[in-house]
């Protein structure tokens, strides 16, 4: 059984976990509640009890978070539509008797509720805005309504924070705090568990690891004695039933420095620095480079196809580089490194294979491309810049991009220069 963490303050974890175990039976809740967000931190960095997957009550929560742990698959937050703040404005006029004109209201700043308060200054006499990052102190919020209230500016207060709303309220500020509606969090915890249930089914996938020993033969002849070669094969048999251990695989021998591992794919995915290692030190033991590639897929079959094919792949490169082939045919390039790449090989789209046959270009060398500039977020490239990232020649890479350009799915933007002899540098963008 998974087990979610649900972190926020006290009176949002109550609100979601009444709603997240109406939906949900077969996971496990663990309630992780703060009186101030600083705690967040510590909540992920020292979980009380471990978990496998983290539902934040709000952004400010989940923004925190990321900010200790990086971008993370398992962290999800249940986001505030304009409704919350529309909710608020009604139980606000019930509160003062009349519908208000001059409000004062919090947002973070990164957040798209922006936009709302934009529309409310064209309904309201004033509107008082305060944008602010997830790491303000609380204090402060509170100075800012409280101030604006003791002037006789506003009628009454909009807060993200709770704190500052059980503050407002008892220095007899009519408040109100910005928090999602039940539907909001009904529609976000459940799609927040079908997605755990999909990430259920790829764990339990298929993955079959194929490692190959390059030029195997040469090694052989290299071996005056028959014992060096068994040996040899010891010592890597050593490691890899050692990689065996941490993915609960099963090693087979296909011989001629080829192994097999099946497991799974969660193991895989949790285990792909060990695969990096282990690889490594195989190629330091048997003096050669070593080619990996891993398959995922619902059966053997599956899985066995897509190995082989990014086995391929990884030969193919030479940079003993562990190429993954995932069930869908998603290619992903240099797994386990800074320089990972996500692409696919495949595409329906006929006029666009069309235009990469003339121009000679497979359809994986332009995703390739594509994910590179999409992951460095590039505005615009040169072909020095794919050489060094896509490990190639820079004459290859001024092929490509010359054949790309040939056929408008590339075009030349301007020129850099360098204040120095020799051409300025040629800048591109794919179309």
């Amino acid at each position: 059984m998974y087990k979610v963490a649900v972190v926020g303050p006290a009176r949002s974890v109550n609100r979601i976990l009444t709603l997240a175990m109406e939906i949900e039976k077969e996971l496990e809740f663990i309630p992780y509640v703060y009186m101030k967000t600083s705690e967040v931190e510590d909540f992920v960095k020292n979980p009380k009890v471990p978990v496998d997957f983290w539902l934040f009550s709000g952004y400010i929560p989940y923004k925190i978070a990321l900010n200790v742990k990086g971008p993370q698959e398992a962290f999800v937050y249940i986001d505030s539509s304009e409704l919350s703040i529309y909710k608020e404005i009604v139980n606000l006029s019930n509160k003062i008797g009349k519908l208000p004109e001059r409000i004062s209201i919090d947002i973070v700043t990164s957040i798209h509720l922006e936009e709302e308060t934009v529309k409310l200054e064209k309904i309201m006499k004033k509107v008082f805005v305060k944008k602010f990052d997830v790491e303000i102190d609380a204090e402060e919020l509170f100075n800012f309504h409280y101030e604006l209230w003791l002037k006789g500016e506003i009628e009454g207060a909009l807060t993200c924070y709770p704190t500052v709303y059980d503050r407002l309220k008892e220095v007899g500020v009519p408040a109100f705090w910005l928090s999602p509606t039940r539907n909001e969090i009904f529609h976000t915890t459940r799609m927040f568990f079908e997605k755990i249930k999909t990430s259920y089914y790829k764990d339990t996938q298929i993955g079959i690891n194929l490692i190959e020993v390059i030029e195997y033969d040469a090694i052989k002849e290299k071996m005056k004695e028959s014992y060096k070669l068994e040996y040899l094969e010891l010592h890597l048999k050593k490691t890899l039933i050692q990689l065996c251990e941490s993915l609960d695989g099963s090693l087979i021998e296909q011989g001629n420095g080829r192994y097999a591992i099946f497991s799974t794919r969660g193991a895989v995915e949790r285990e792909i620095r060990t695969v990096k290692e282990k690889v490594n030190h195989l190629s330091l033991e048997a003096d050669s480079s070593v080619a990996v590639g891993i398959g995922f897929g619902q059966t053997v079959l599956t899985a066995e196809v897509n190995a082989n094919r990014a086995i391929r792949e990884s030969k193919e490169i030479g940079q003993q580089e562990i190429i993954i082939i995932q069930e869908d045919g998603t290619i992903i390039d240099a797994a386990g490194k800074s320089e990972e790449l996500i692409y696919a090989y495949r595409t329906d789209d006929e006029e666009f294979v069309k235009r990469l046959n003339e121009g000679n270009i497979s359809v994986k060398t332009f995703k390739r491309i594509e994910s590179l500039i999409r992951k460095m977020d590039w505005a615009d490239f040169t072909t020095k810049d794919l050489a060094i990232h896509l490990k190639m020649s820079e004459r290859n890479a001024q092929r490509i991009i010359a054949e790309l350009c040939a056929v408008h799915l590339a075009v030349c933007i301007g020129e850099e220069s360098h204040y120095s002899r020799g051409r300025p540098v040629k800048l591109y963008k794919l179309v």
